[in-house]
């Protein structure tokens, strides 16, 4: 199967997977004009659901509740999802955005920051599905890079398994995808593997569209995609919420 036919296959097996839960992207465009960050969530519980994406300056996207007044336990669901200096990108899943992006020495990759925070990080406390924390890094400069990291409860006790994988280069028009999920289940079962090849043709409008039509119609909530200039360092963001918010 050659590398096209991969990436769709990819696809559509993650249109057909009911909850794959949050899931992040990194790649480039058709063009090799712009670097990519791509995050979304999804939910089950209405607590999970009661969420949107924002984003004030067009550098840190944040997960906010729709209704303040549904919201049951904030800890694991309100957090920054994305953020960057202008040189480093980080995107994640929960709270630890900010401590990668400010951790010193970050633009030379995620290994130091988590064999030095004696993975203070590790998977979600959330018994029994233990989710995953998945965090991913774009790093600007002469020779571009990209890192995924996953952060799993080890199969065999509550030990924590870290996978990092770096990508020095992009071919262009794909990316590369991680979620916290196999698929719905009781407990849910977390993510296994390596991060799988996607397509990321057409332009941002284009791409959230292709992204959003993939995820579960019923349990996705919200979907961002970021743009990076390779040139300019210009960044671009859009949104798809699928909840509009309650004013109080």
């Amino acid at each position: 199967m050659n590398m096209e036919d991969l990436a769709e296959s990819n696809l559509a097996r993650l249109k057909l997977n009911p909850y794959p839960g949050r899931g992040l992207v990194l790649g480039t465009d058709a063009l090799a004009e712009n670097l990519i960050e791509a995050y979304w969530i999804m939910g089950r519980s209405p607590n999970s659901r009661n969420r949107i994406f924002v984003s004030e300056d067009g550098m840190e996207l944040k997960t906010m509740a729709a209704d303040q007044q549904k919201v049951e336990d904030p800890s694991l669901i309100i957090y920054t999802a994305m953020n960057d200096d202008s040189a480093n990108f980080v995107v994640s899943n929960g709270h630890q955005t900010n401590q990668i992006l400010n951790y010193p020495g970050i633009g030379l990759g995620m290994g130091y920051f988590i064999e030095n925070q004696n993975c203070e990080y590790k998977y979600e406390p959330d018994a029994p599905n233990y989710t995953p924390r998945i965090s991913g890094l774009i790093v600007m400069g002469e020779q571009p890079f990209a890192e995924i990291l996953i952060l799993k409860k080890s199969p065999f006790s509550l030990s924590c398994d870290k996978q990092l994988y770096r990508y020095d280069n992009f071919l262009p028009g794909y990316g590369y995808c991680v979620t916290t999920y196999n698929g719905d289940g009781d407990p849910l079962p977390s993510f296994t593997g390596e991060p799988y090849l996607l397509p990321l043709d057409g332009d941002i409008k284009e791409l959230v569209k292709k992204l959003w039509d993939c995820l579960n119609e019923e349990n996705r909530v919200s979907l961002a995609v970021k743009f990076i200039n390779k040139e300019t360092g210009d960044v671009t963001i859009e949104i798809i919420n699928k909840y509009a918010t309650v004013e109080p």
